[in-house]
């Protein structure tokens, strides 16, 4: 079993900057001290340059079964490595959705052939399979997925009753997309009788408005009180609904918890005109007044997490008009970049950012021995050389669709190194192959 021995770094770790070496023994970190000395590990010098637990990514979509011409578990992980994103969580809105306990296997099984990340996956819910729902096991499934808007195939949960069974049933970790159909689409009608098939996408955060959020939002919250169900609602889009979210007990007593995604943290409307269809997500990126009210959630804690939501389309396909494009895009590769960057303007601080991408998703989903620098947890860690830059080009990018929003831009900082289970699965410029991604497990209550 390999040994590293990680000398000079700086650590960014649990509120902390400082000074330190860190040995790595096979799968775990086995010290972290002022000088440590090891003859029998590799030494690699990491002067000038930050140490970071892997990021755990709760929100993605890497496509896998079924819809493989946008993306797969093979080489989206590969991209999320590249960008500094060790563990991910995975949605059930593949093809076919992610709906049976066999359809859900068949997923872990593709994962552990072929992720170089470690995984889970999200168990789907729909109107009409509450009895598959609660067969799945809290300690070896992140948790249980509910679209309260529109998705992919069966997947858009509508009916009382069942949102009602579901929540009131359901002992483990539900997270939800939130945004109130019958909303948006009288919003839809409205403008598409405007404007016809040439609807311009920057009315596509009236579409998918404020209201609409703030409607599905707060009947998740209000099931959640009144069954005491552990909820988790996802990438957060308005300012509207910050006031359903606490931050005046810690985390690990939440019961009602948050996310914030990096594109409602990066691109606001005004971005619309430029990007067009390559910023169309659900739910919308909205105005300028919105990301600034949810970057003051992140720093004071009423948001909990922060993720990417991951959604790949090919070029061609987000090249149609507003009507056909998809929502979603590609950004497990400059998510950590993206807030760093961020961090480097003020938004936010390095410690707070690695609180928010790393500890904050192992206390949510009480993933076990991720997600901190400590003696004895899995070495899954992240090199950040902040002096040196990367400019995102086509040429660069690991996404199976080849593009990114953040083409054109240079961050200020780039990833290194990153280690998975302990090896090197990125330095270089280049992933090193092999499958190293583990099922991730979990302590949930």
């Amino acid at each position: 079993m390999a040994k590293y021995l990680l000398k000079n770094a700086t650590l960014i770790n649990e509120g902390q900057s400082f000074e330190s070496d860190l040995l790595i023994n096979g799968e775990y970190i086995e010290k972290i001290a002022p000088s440590i000395s090891d003859d029998n590990a590799t030494v690699i010098d990491l002067s000038g340059k930050i140490l970071i637990p892997g990021m755990i990514d709760d929100q993605v979509h890497f496509r896998e079964p079924g819809l493989t011409h946008k993306g797969n578990i093979r080489s989206e992980s590969r991209a999320a490595v590249a960008g500094g994103i060790t563990s991910f969580m995975e949605m059930p809105n593949t093809k076919p959705n992610a709906l049976t306990q066999e359809l859900l296997a068949d997923k872990y099984d593709i994962a552990a052939n072929s992720s170089i990340a470690n995984y889970s996956f999200f168990m789907g819910a729909s109107n009409d399979n509450i009895e598959e729902v609660l067969k799945t096991d809290p300690a070896t499934v992140c948790g249980i997925k509910v679209f309260m808007g529109s998705s992919t195939g069966n997947m858009l949960v509508d009916n009382e009753t069942t949102l009602t069974g579901i929540f009131s049933k359901c002992p483990m970790l539900i997270a939800t997309h939130c945004e109130d159909e019958a909303t948006v689409r009288k919003n839809l009608a409205l403008y598409e009788a405007k404007y016809g098939e040439d609807m311009p996408i920057k009315y596509h955060p009236e579409i998918r408005s404020d209201e609409a959020c703030y409607l599905s939002s707060s009947l998740a919250a209000g099931l959640a009180k009144k069954y005491d169900t552990r909820l988790h609602i996802l990438h957060l889009s308005s300012a509207k609904e910050l006031n359903l979210f606490r931050n005046d007990i810690p985390l690990t007593e939440k019961r009602i918890t948050a996310e914030a995604c990096v594109h409602h943290l990066w691109f606001s409307d005004k971005d619309y005109d430029e990007k067009g269809t390559y910023i169309k997500w659900n739910p919308a990126v909205k105005k300028q007044s919105d990301q600034d009210a949810i970057w003051e959630a992140v720093n004071d804690d009423r948001i909990d997490i922060l993720a990417t939501d991951h959604a790949p389309h090919t070029i061609e396909e987000k090249e149609n008009n507003y009507f056909n494009a998809p929502s979603g895009g590609p950004l497990v590769q400059h998510a950590v970049l993206a807030i760093l960057e961020k961090a480097k303007e003020g938004k936010i601080s390095i410690e707070s950012a690695v609180e928010k991408m790393c500890h904050a998703p192992a206390q949510c989903f009480n993933v076990q021995k991720r997600g901190y620098l400590r003696e004895g947890y899995f070495a899954d860690l992240v090199v950040v050389d902040p002096n040196s830059s990367l400019t995102v080009s086509k040429s660069n990018i690991l996404y199976h669709c080849g593009w990114s929003p953040f083409e054109g831009f240079t961050f200020s900082h780039t990833i290194d190194t990153t280690f998975v289970n302990g090896t090197i699965v990125y330095t270089a410029n280049k992933v090193v192959e092999g499958n190293t991604g583990r099922r991730m497990t979990f302590d949930q209550r």
